[in-house]
């Protein structure tokens, strides 16, 4: 089974807005830039990393996004609806991460009369805060790079040719 294959199609689910991604922290987080800059025009660039540790894990911002969800709501089954996947896919995602790190990033109790409930761990809290730092750091780095590319691009249908926006 390929590793690749369930971030994938966590990652690039065309109905997670970018301006969710604001909401669930990546503003706190240093990504303020790219996500308030996505919300405000969607057609700005954004940068989308993945780390990839071997055959063990993929890490990119779907799960990052996960973790987010997982912290804010206290439920896999909560963050996973948020996201727009199963349950199943969303705690399949979780065993994966749990089983790549020495120590678990996701603890969950089973339902009962009070619920079940699921919370990061000090380890979950350091891959996500990690992982996003990374991303802010590199969209730092490259915003240079990254605005003399899009001023090369053509400008998109219906945007007037001259406006100044891109040049």
């Amino acid at each position: 089974m390929s590793q690749d294959a369930p971030e994938t199609s966590s990652e690039t689910s065309p109905d997670r807005p970018d301006a969710r991604q604001a909401e669930t922290g990546q503003a706190e987080t240093g990504q303020a830039d790219t996500a308030t800059a996505a919300a405000a025009d969607p057609e700005a660039p954004r940068l989308r990393l993945r780390l990839v540790f071997g055959s063990d894990l993929v890490l990119g911002p779907g799960k990052a996004d996960l973790l987010e969800l997982i912290r804010d709501t206290g439920s896999i089954s909560a963050a996973g609806r948020r996201m727009r996947m199963s349950y199943k896919r969303a705690w399949l995602l979780v065993e994966e991460m749990n089983a790549a790190f020495r120590s678990p990033v996701v603890e969950s109790t089973r339902g009962g009369a009070q619920g079940g409930g699921a919370q990061l761990t000090e380890t979950g809290e350091t891959v996500l805060a990690a992982f996003r730092g990374f991303e802010a750091e590199a969209a730092r780095a490259g915003a240079e790079q990254i605005a003399a590319l899009r001023g090369l691009l053509r400008p998109a249908e219906g945007d007037a040719a001259g406006d100044g926006g891109s040049g």
